[in-house]
Protein backbone atom coordinates (compact mmCIF):
# COMPACT_ATOMS: atom_id res chain seq x y z
CA UNK A 1 0.00 0.00 0.00
CA UNK A 2 1.24 3.46 -0.80
CA UNK A 3 0.80 5.72 2.18
CA UNK A 4 -0.19 9.37 2.18
CA UNK A 5 0.52 12.07 4.78
CA UNK A 6 -1.70 10.96 7.65
CA UNK A 7 -1.81 9.75 11.22
CA UNK A 8 -1.95 6.21 12.47
CA UNK A 9 -0.36 3.83 14.92
CA UNK A 10 2.92 1.95 14.95
CA UNK A 11 2.41 -1.46 16.52
CA UNK A 12 5.51 -3.04 18.06
CA UNK A 13 4.98 -6.70 18.98
CA UNK A 14 5.42 -7.40 22.68
CA UNK A 15 7.97 -9.85 24.00
CA UNK A 16 6.71 -13.28 25.06
CA UNK A 17 3.64 -12.86 27.22
CA UNK A 18 3.69 -9.07 26.90
CA UNK A 19 1.07 -7.03 25.03
CA UNK A 20 1.87 -5.20 21.82
CA UNK A 21 2.99 -1.58 22.18
CA UNK A 22 0.84 0.87 20.21
CA UNK A 23 2.53 4.18 19.44
CA UNK A 24 0.91 7.30 17.89
CA UNK A 25 2.36 7.72 14.41
CA UNK A 26 2.63 10.53 11.89
CA UNK A 27 3.24 9.36 8.32
CA UNK A 28 5.27 11.61 6.02
CA UNK A 29 4.88 10.23 2.51
CA UNK A 30 4.99 13.37 0.38
CA UNK A 31 8.28 14.98 -0.59
CA UNK A 32 7.39 18.10 1.37
CA UNK A 33 6.46 16.23 4.57
CA UNK A 34 9.58 14.02 4.38
CA UNK A 35 11.81 17.05 3.83
CA UNK A 36 10.38 18.84 6.86
CA UNK A 37 10.42 15.77 9.10
CA UNK A 38 11.14 16.79 12.69
CA UNK A 39 12.89 20.05 11.82
CA UNK A 40 12.11 22.79 14.32
CA UNK A 41 10.34 20.53 16.80
CA UNK A 42 11.39 20.29 20.42
CA UNK A 43 9.41 17.13 21.17
CA UNK A 44 7.40 14.38 19.51
CA UNK A 45 4.46 12.43 20.88
CA UNK A 46 5.04 9.00 19.38
CA UNK A 47 6.89 8.48 16.12
CA UNK A 48 7.29 9.79 12.58
CA UNK A 49 7.42 7.40 9.61
CA UNK A 50 9.26 8.65 6.52
CA UNK A 51 8.34 6.68 3.43
CA UNK A 52 10.06 6.13 1.12
CA UNK A 53 13.41 6.81 2.79
CA UNK A 54 16.67 4.98 3.44
CA UNK A 55 18.68 7.66 5.25
CA UNK A 56 18.17 10.80 7.32
CA UNK A 57 20.04 13.74 8.78
CA UNK A 58 19.68 15.67 12.01
CA UNK A 59 20.90 19.06 10.77
CA UNK A 60 18.91 21.94 12.33
CA UNK A 61 17.25 19.57 14.79
CA UNK A 62 16.87 20.61 18.39
CA UNK A 63 16.95 17.19 20.04
CA UNK A 64 18.65 13.81 19.71
CA UNK A 65 16.46 11.18 18.06
CA UNK A 66 16.15 7.43 17.73
CA UNK A 67 16.12 6.20 14.14
CA UNK A 68 14.87 2.80 12.97
CA UNK A 69 15.54 1.69 9.40
CA UNK A 70 12.82 -0.63 8.04
CA UNK A 71 12.87 -2.95 5.04
CA UNK A 72 10.01 -3.23 2.57
CA UNK A 73 8.13 -5.65 4.84
CA UNK A 74 8.53 -3.37 7.88
CA UNK A 75 11.25 -5.47 9.45
CA UNK A 76 13.71 -3.44 11.53
CA UNK A 77 17.17 -3.48 9.95
CA UNK A 78 18.90 -1.24 12.49
CA UNK A 79 18.15 1.20 15.31
CA UNK A 80 20.45 4.14 16.08
CA UNK A 81 20.39 7.20 18.33
CA UNK A 82 21.58 10.33 16.55
CA UNK A 83 22.49 13.68 18.13
CA UNK A 84 21.67 16.92 16.28
CA UNK A 85 23.93 17.90 13.37
CA UNK A 86 24.66 14.42 11.99
CA UNK A 87 24.24 12.70 8.65
CA UNK A 88 23.07 9.09 8.74
CA UNK A 89 24.54 6.72 6.19
CA UNK A 90 22.05 5.26 3.70
CA UNK A 91 20.95 1.69 4.39
CA UNK A 92 20.77 -0.24 1.15
CA UNK A 93 17.83 -2.49 2.11
CA UNK A 94 15.90 0.26 3.93
CA UNK A 95 12.64 1.49 2.39
CA UNK A 96 11.24 3.38 5.38
CA UNK A 97 12.63 5.25 8.40
CA UNK A 98 10.95 5.75 11.78
CA UNK A 99 12.06 8.64 13.99
CA UNK A 100 11.24 9.25 17.66
CA UNK A 101 12.64 11.02 20.70
CA UNK A 102 15.90 9.51 21.91
CA UNK A 103 15.31 6.53 24.22
CA UNK A 104 11.72 5.91 23.15
CA UNK A 105 12.41 2.93 20.88
CA UNK A 106 14.16 1.01 23.65
CA UNK A 107 11.10 1.57 25.86
CA UNK A 108 8.84 0.22 23.11
CA UNK A 109 11.02 -2.85 22.54
CA UNK A 110 11.84 -1.76 18.98
CA UNK A 111 15.11 -3.41 17.99
CA UNK A 112 16.78 -5.03 15.03
CA UNK A 113 14.89 -8.10 13.78
CA UNK A 114 11.45 -6.99 14.99
CA UNK A 115 8.68 -6.64 12.43
CA UNK A 116 6.28 -3.75 13.07
CA UNK A 117 2.80 -3.03 11.78
CA UNK A 118 1.39 0.32 10.69
CA UNK A 119 -2.32 0.92 11.29
CA UNK A 120 -3.91 3.77 9.35
CA UNK A 121 -7.55 2.93 8.81
CA UNK A 122 -10.30 3.97 11.21
CA UNK A 123 -11.37 1.32 13.75
CA UNK A 124 -14.05 -1.15 12.75
CA UNK A 125 -17.27 -0.12 14.55
CA UNK A 126 -18.06 -3.74 15.51
CA UNK A 127 -14.67 -4.80 16.86
CA UNK A 128 -13.03 -1.48 17.69
CA UNK A 129 -9.86 -2.71 15.97
CA UNK A 130 -8.18 -0.88 13.11
CA UNK A 131 -7.04 -2.76 10.02
CA UNK A 132 -3.25 -3.08 9.68
CA UNK A 133 -1.77 -1.86 6.44
CA UNK A 134 1.54 -2.70 4.85
CA UNK A 135 3.36 -1.12 1.92
CA UNK A 136 3.67 -2.69 -1.49
CA UNK A 137 6.46 -5.25 -1.70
Amino acid sequence: MAWRDERGELVVPGDEGQPDVRVPLEIAASYRARTKGLLGRTSLNGALLLSPANSIHTFRMRMPIDVAYLDRRLGVIAVRTMPPGRLGLPRVRARHVVESEAGAMAEWGLRSGVRVTVVTSPPDPDTGQATPTTPRA
